[in-house]
């Protein structure tokens, strides 16, 4: 007997429905399976005969041939048990397939039947959803996962027998709800608060103007200035996921299997920090069949590169692409894929290779031509991408003991709200554009026009520092980020001085 049971893989972070052919006829015992499955695929045959019989059902002792189609899609992991396992009951005629040509059926099997958690689920759902398909079948700890889609069925079950059950008697069992209670969480909840931070008065508001607008932004300061205590406070003053940003980024954490311990969709902005000797794949995403890396996984959040020139040049030269385009694209033989990649970038070094060029407490012993190669490792292509660029000095012993606590990360992002509420009325029109750091050569025309003395300014900073045109693009949409912060309708020559002071370590050796 021949049973067909729908299931799908994911390829990028979109999902593709195949479909699993069970065939069970005459002949020698034998389980064949085909349709470009790998080895996690065909190891399915094993889980899947230790699965029925330890679950109660029995394994047909005929020849039984498995297709997954399409034939030419590569098939991998193993979300492909449970839908193998169904066919099999189905052509034995131990299951109602009656329900089989409705809903997608995704589950890794363990040898007592108990179902496991798999990667993708979100990508799934929403397929199903824009197939037309009635639901989806899978294990119990995805399910909430995939109740995020509105408009399908979702069934959770923890063991095969109780798909079974479901199969012969459905009107016995319900689907799960989405719990609401989840988008109404506090997104800040265990972010470290900036009142923490004791002075770094310039700093700060660097933080602010890079929450307040998206910009990428590099602190460089000797070690215990701060650098990594204030970039890591950048995401309580970051403004929640929207509903549809939540779902876009749990998508592609789902797709790298992140999503399987959470169970449920994320909230807050991701805050990923790779470690320096991370490789190229590793940051952008690869493998035979691709799979985010550090700047997907990043998406709508921070990427967080501590000690940045301890990364390899050829690694960081990954990132260029990225920062202008806001995604990442990997081409295989088979086949190409695109992840979204639109994050901010902060970054944090020492100036020089032993840490202390221009500190007031201690004195640099590197020479100029260390201090030089030292630098060479980041490229001006690269640094040209970077918005702000900020000199943290250490504070001294006695400002450490009298330095009252900062003003707390609440004030501080509610003055980022309403700037980027001002940012957002202006690009209404524009729903692909986020912050100001997205602007292209229309806008800055548009919304960045500078009086003669801005101008003047603005002329005078390019020749004395040689900024090439993106760093001038950069200085003005700062500038822009800087006057809706102070409520400004235009740009004016103090918004694009303070600007312009981001800059300053542009050719620092």
């Amino acid at each position: 007997m021949l049973a067909r049971v729908w299931s799908a893989t994911v390829v990028g972070i979109d999902a593709v429905q195949v479909g699993v052919e069970v065939d069970v006829s005459g002949g020698l015992p034998k389980t064949v399976l085909v349709g470009l499955p790998d080895t996690a695929v065909q190891e399915s045959r094993e889980r899947v005969n230790a699965a029925l019989k330890n679950s109660g059902f029995a394994f047909p002792m005929r020849k039984i041939l498995i297709n997954l189609t399409p034939a030419d899609l590569r098939k991998e992991g193993p979300s492909f048990d449970l839908p193998i396992s169904i066919g099999i009951l189905a052509a034995s005629e131990q299951a109602n397939p009656q329900l089989l040509g409705d809903f997608i059926f995704i589950g890794e099997l363990s040898l007592d039947g108990s179902l496991r958690a798999v990667a993708g689920v979100l990508p799934i759902a929403a397929a199903a959803k824009e197939l037309g398909m009635r639901g989806v079948v899978l294990p119990l700890d995805n399910a909430q996962e995939a109740a995020v889609v509105d408009g399908i069925e979702v069934y959770g079950f923890s063991h095969l027998r109780e798909i079974a059950d479901f199969l012969d008697r459905p009107q016995t069992h319900q689907p799960i709800a989405f719990n609401r209670e989840i988008l109404e969480q506090e997104p800040w909840i265990g972010i470290p608060d900036l009142k923490e931070v004791k002075g770094q008065s310039h700093a700060r508001r660097a933080l602010e103007i890079a929450a307040a607008g998206g910009h990428n932004l590099i602190f460089v300061g000797p070690p215990g200035s701060g650098k990594t205590m204030l970039a890591r406070r950048l995401p309580g003053i970051l403004p929640p996921l929207s509903f549809p940003e939540a779902l876009e980024v749990s998508r592609i954490h789902s797709v790298a299997g992140l999503l399987k311990e959470r169970g449920t969709l994320i909230h807050d902005r991701p805050f990923r920090s790779p470690h320096h000797s991370a490789s190229g794949p590793a940051l952008v995403g690869g493998g035979s069949i691709p799979r985010p890396g550090e700047i997907s996984l990043a998406h709508r959040g921070i990427l967080f590169l501590d000690e940045l020139t301890e990364f390899k040049r050829n690694v960081l030269e990954f990132l260029r692409q990225p920062l202008e385009d806001g995604q990442v694209t990997i081409s295989r033989t088979r086949q190409s894929v695109e992840f979204p990649a639109q994050f901010t970038l902060v970054a944090s070094t020492n100036p020089c290779p032993c840490g202390y060029y221009g500190d007031r407490l201690q004195p640099c012993t590197c020479s100029p031509v260390q201090r030089e190669r030292y630098w060479a490792k980041l490229s001006g292509p690269l640094m040209d991408r970077i918005d702000l660029q900020v000199a943290v000095n250490r504070l001294k012993p006695e400002e450490m003991l009298t330095q009252a606590q900062g003003e707390p990360s609440a004030a501080i992002r509610d003055r980022v709200f309403r700037a980027r509420q001002i940012a957002g009325d202006r690009f209404c029109n524009e729903p692909q554009i986020q912050g100001n750091a997205e602007m292209q050569s229309r806008h800055l025309r548009e919304y960045c026009a500078l009086d003669d003395p801005g101008r003047n300014l603005l002329e005078g900073a390019i020749r004395k520092l040689g900024l090439s045109a993106r760093a001038m693009d950069r200085i003005l949409k700062v500038s822009r980020t800087i006057a809706d912060l102070a409520g400004a309708a235009r740009i004016q020559s103090q918004h694009l001085a303070e600007a312009i002071q981001y800059r300053t370590i542009d050719r620092m050796q």
